[in-house]
């Protein structure tokens, strides 16, 4: 028996029992192929269990039992964020002003592990809604609170997209924290502080003993970053346990070194040249370029720096470097859920000049690749699984229409239906 989650809203949802076993169909009235970026009308999708068994444009409906009418919308894959913070929860306001060092600080020191995985289970359930089919959770979450988020939807437990989780974050003394000298464990459990070649070693193998599918590192948050010799062992030392790396860094100097090394990803990047950017291209590094839309850096006191952020979206897209969706939402505002929230970076990428094509590749088989999970999941085809939704509107001609979800399925379990 499958179990099926019906959001009418962000926080109620019913219980619908559904025999797997039986296919059902969806009538897609235009069908968004993000690979080759075009749309075919009147198209069929045949879902067993928890996959797409056909994609066809004539069908017996007589056949089904199960028939979904989305003949007046576009269907495509579901989406990814590849840089959220579903267990951090920070409401964003005028407060925040040139300190936000201190805002999250304070927030990291003062939330438990247990509240944060409750707010984990909140903020999984509106991604979902919000047509976030998988997630690639990138730390924040206390000790480990990620780890059993992903457990609890693995086992139905709760809804939330299939989640990529990062565990502890591994960092150079200090994290992103400013430390009291007579306070020094203040930064556990949000770092794993890692120097030496040991205690990098030691924190991978934790991280990977306690649930994390990605290693998440923090390379220039203090003066004193990674070399290229310490990301090369901690590339080769994740690939050993079967994980990759992610590294979050704003200077050019610390790109340059994480692009150098060949981590799997590059957040942030902020001030990387074009230089670096070729070589991120050279070495197969992908990136998260995390751009915050200009309401909200004016929120930070650091709407300055936007212009800046989408030059370099546009100087990475031209020089043909894959790039990967992810919000880093870690961020609550009045009126808005997270998954609302997670797709208003949708505008810097439309300012940069990027096509619509083009983006959704980024929210859906670039971000797939870069996670790992391109044989499941990021396209509608055959044999994958059936993580699908359905938007007013063809996105190709306007973006916008991405924050219009009206269906959401998830491993072929109807999360949000128009009917």
């Amino acid at each position: 028996m499958k179990i099926t989650f019906c959001l009418a809203g962000i926080l109620s949802c019913c219980w619908i029992s559904t025999h797997g076993s039986e296919p059902l169909l969806i009538k897609a009235g235009r069908l968004l192929q993000v690979e080759s970026g075009q749309v075919v009308t009147q198209q069929y999708i045949e879902v067993t269990e928890n996959q797409i068994t056909n994609i066809t444009s004539t069908v017996e409906p007589n056949r089904y039992g199960t028939i979904i009418d989305l003949s007046d919308y576009t269907v495509l894959p579901g989406l990814f964020d590849a840089h959220s913070h579903l267990c951090t929860d920070v409401e964003l306001d005028d407060s925040w002003r040139g300190k936000v060092t201190e805002h999250f600080t304070s927030y990291c020191l003062q939330t438990t592990t247990a509240y944060r995985a409750i707010v984990g289970v909140q903020k999984a359930k509106s991604m979902l809604a919000s047509g976030f089919t998988t997630v690639r959770d990138m730390g924040n979450a206390g000790n480990y609170a990620d780890t059993d988020l992903r457990r609890a939807v693995e086992n139905g437990l709760v809804p939330g997209p299939t989640i990529l989780n990062s565990g502890r974050i591994i960092s150079p003394f200090g994290g992103q924290f400013s430390m009291n000298a007579e306070r020094p464990e203040m930064s556990e459990p949000e770092y794993i502080h890692a120097d030496t070649r040991e205690e990098l070693r030691k924190a991978i193998r934790e991280n990977v003993h306690f649930g994390a599918k990605v290693i998440k590192l923090v390379v220039d948050a203090q003066p004193y970053i990674y070399s290229v010799e310490d990301l090369k062992y901690i590339v080769e030392e994740a690939r050993r346990a079967g994980v990759r790396v992610a590294a979050h860094c704003h200077s050019e100097e610390a790109a340059r070194n994480c692009a150098i090394a060949g981590v799997a990803s590059i957040e942030h990047g902020t001030q990387m040249s074009d230089e670096t950017i070729a070589l991120a291209k050279e070495n197969g590094v992908v990136l998260v370029g995390t751009e915050a839309p200009r309401w909200i850096m004016e929120v930070f006191g650091s709407e300055g720096n936007y212009k800046s952020i989408i030059d370099r979206l546009n100087r990475a897209y031209r020089a043909g470097l894959t790039l990967a969706y992810g919000s880093d939402m870690l961020y609550e505002m009045r009126g808005m859920t997270r998954g609302e929230i997670s797709l208003a970076s949708l505008e810097c990428w439309t300012e940069a000049g990027i096509p619509n094509s083009e983006i959704l590749k980024a929210m859906t088989l670039n971000a797939a690749t870069l996670l790992g999970v391109e044989s499941r999941r990021g396209s509608l085809q055959v044999g994958l699984a059936a993580d699908i939704i359905a938007v007013k509107g063809n996105p190709l001609e306007n973006l916008e229409r991405l924050k219009e979800v009206v269906f959401v399925m998830k491993d072929g379990v109807v999360i949000r239906n128009p009917s």
